[in-house]
């Protein structure tokens, strides 16, 4: 049988919020350095609804100072 790795959106999301707390960054000054108009799409993320892009990954990691593979929690599923 094989596993399929999946990401897990809302711990993923968890993962996003910790991260940006712990560099002492507010939604508002992720959403200006990702050039968003509004936070929506920063919540989403943080609640697990959505996930990032891939170029908005790579911002998030460079922000946060981690690799790709630090935000994005994954899990493996029978398949």
């Amino acid at each position: 049988m094989c596993v399929i790795p999946r990401i897990d959106m809302v711990n993923t999301g968890l993962n996003i919020t910790r991260l940006r707390r712990a560099n002492n960054l507010s939604v508002k000054e992720v959403q200006e350095v990702l050039g968003f108009n509004t936070p929506q799409a920063l919540y989403k993320w943080e609640r697990g609804l959505t996930l990032p892009t891939l170029d908005n990954l790579i911002i998030l990691a460079e922000l946060f100072n981690v690799s790709l593979v630090e935000i994005l929690v994954i899990t493996k599923d029978d398949g």
